[in-house]
Order: C-alpha cells, then structure tokens, then sequence
C-alpha cells in the first residue's frame, strides 16, 4: 500500500467509554484513495467503534478517542464535527439499515443532499445516479420508507450516502439481516460504485468471506486490536482466518472461542 495515495489514515488510537471500559488498544489502519477496505472481525471486536471513531459520533454514546490520530487527505480531522466531516466527503453509513420510515424513499435519499451546496439540476442528476444503480429505489420512490423491505432499507441507507457526493464512505455491517442473494446484490453495488464512480470504501463487517471477495485489502481486528492485515487474496488463503473465520479448515472445524486465547495470538503474531 506504500505506493498509493492514502486518503484515510488511522494512527494508533485508542477509545474509551464511560471514562473507565479500553474498547480499542492501539488501531492502525490505511485507507489507499479509490480502494475497497475491510474491517473484519467477530462480533464485539471493534469494528462498529472504529467506523464511529473516524466519523466522530463516538460523544453520543460516551466514548471518545484518548490517544492516536485520524487523518483525511493528511489533515488530522478527529476534531472536527460529523457535519463538518460529511461536508469534506466522509460519509458513514450506520448499521442497522437507518432510515425515516414516516418519509417516502425519495424523500429519504434527498436529505442525503442537504449539506450540499449546488442547485437542483445537480441534486436532481445525482438522484437520477442514485436510481441508475438502485433500480428497484426508483419502483418504489413514493413508498414510505418503513413499508420497503431490509434490503430495501439498505439500498435506501447507501443511496442516501452517495447524494452527498462522497469521496469515503464508512459502510458498517452492510449485510446484517439481508439474505445471502440480498448480500451479494448490496455487494456487487459497492463494487460498481468503487469502479464506475471512484468512491472509496472502508467497510466493517462479520461476513469475512463476501468481503474478502469483494475487497482489495482487509484488517483483522480482536478484542479491540488488529491481529492480521494484508492483501484480502492473502488473507482468504490465510490458514487462520479460514479455520476462525471461514469455516475452511482441513481439520475438524473448531469454534473461534473454543480455541484458548494464547494460542491463538501466538498464532496471529507467527
């Protein structure tokens, strides 16, 4: 990744909730322009917390970042606002599919456009780009976002993102709750997306073997630390990660939790 331009940069932080719990110890990770990034792990591991930290909405839930730096385009922003952060293109998607159900789908992605600054001819071209890669949006555009399904919601999430003509979108759990058909379709979007309109994605997710096919490079994280990063084609080989992870091993296959703790980061740290 040395050779590429790193737009999100992530230096040692460190995160605290309630003045007292250490979620995260120390997570470093790089965001290269253009790119695909996950953040895998189990559940509980860090990766919601980390996507919070970098987007700064770590105060509504009495956490905040007590070492390290977040850097965007090589300018420390982990002082800014959220507002402030959307306004320069970072974007995060929440989990849980978070939409207005009261608002029609349309109304839902245009409030993704209220920071923005031109007139409606460009507003209204972006939600016709929106549409292009979210047909079934498009169908349902005066529905009540809370009739739309799950995977609905989700194209509703992500479409609203990309109305605020973002440069980074942090897309956290993309996949929780959609059936796999659902999954691979949200995916092959993101991809299209990364591809066709040069949006740069960081996402974190459980499902480690859609994204390890889908992403360019991955960072493992365990009890709020990165234990393995590399190239997502190295990282889907990887022995470890295929047996804690992908359910791949040779052997009989072992639960994550049933192996004991210093064996495993002995094997990480190999």
């Amino acid at each position: 990744m040395s050779n590429e331009e790193i737009v999100l940069s992530v230096k040692n932080i460190e995160v605290i909730y309630n003045h007292v719990i250490l979620v995260l110890k120390g997570v470093s990770l790089d965001v290269p322009r253009g790119s695909i990034v996950a953040l895998l792990g189990a559940n509980g591991a860090g990766k919601t917390t980390t996507i919070k930290s970098i987007s700064n909405i770590l105060g509504t839930e009495r956490g905040d970042v007590t070492k390290g730096t977040i850097e965007f385009m090589g300018e420390r922003v982990d002082s800014l606002s959220p507002n402030e952060l959307v306004k320069r293109g970072v974007i995060q998607v929440m989990e849980g599919r978070h939409c207005f159900e009261h608002l029609t789908v349309e109304e839902n992605l245009l409030t993704g456009a209220y920071t923005r600054k031109g007139g409606r001819k460009e507003i209204n071209d972006s939600l016709e780009l929106v549409y292009s890669y979210f047909p079934r949006l498009k169908e349902r555009r005066k529905s009540l976002a809370g009739y739309t399904s799950g995977g609905e919601q989700q194209m509703i999430a992500v479409g609203r993102a990309l109305m605020a003509n973002p440069s980074v979108i942090l897309l956290d759990e993309p996949s929780m709750g959609l059936a796999p058909q659902l999954v691979e379709e949200i995916f092959q979007i993101v991809k299209a997306l990364n591809e066709q309109q040069g949006v740069t994605f960081l996402l974190a997710e459980q499902n480690t073997t859609v994204a390890l096919r889908y992403a360019k490079y991955g960072y493992i994280l365990e009890n709020g630390r990165v234990v393995m990063d590399g190239d997502a084609s190295t990282l889907a080989d990887n022995e470890d990660v295929k047996e804690f992870y992908l359910g791949m091993s040779g052997g009989d296959r072992k639960s994550f939790r049933d192996v004991k703790h210093y064996r495993r980061r002995k094997r990480w740290l190999a």
